[in-house]
């Protein structure tokens, strides 16, 4: 028997995460990465002994 609904499946309960984050933390979280990046190209190579 072919369901009427087209193929489309519904879905009643919806996934709530636990953790939450604002746009502000995820900016600040970006900017972070990116100074340790940059640190890391800079001092990098003198840090482990690579010269």
């Amino acid at each position: 028997m072919p369901s009427g609904m087209g193929g489309l499946v519904r879905y009643f309960d919806e996934y709530k995460s636990k953790i939450k984050f604002k746009p502000g933390h995820i900016i600040i979280l970006c900017a972070v990465v990116i100074l340790i990046m940059l640190f890391l190209y800079t001092y990098g190579n003198s840090l482990i002994g690579i010269r």
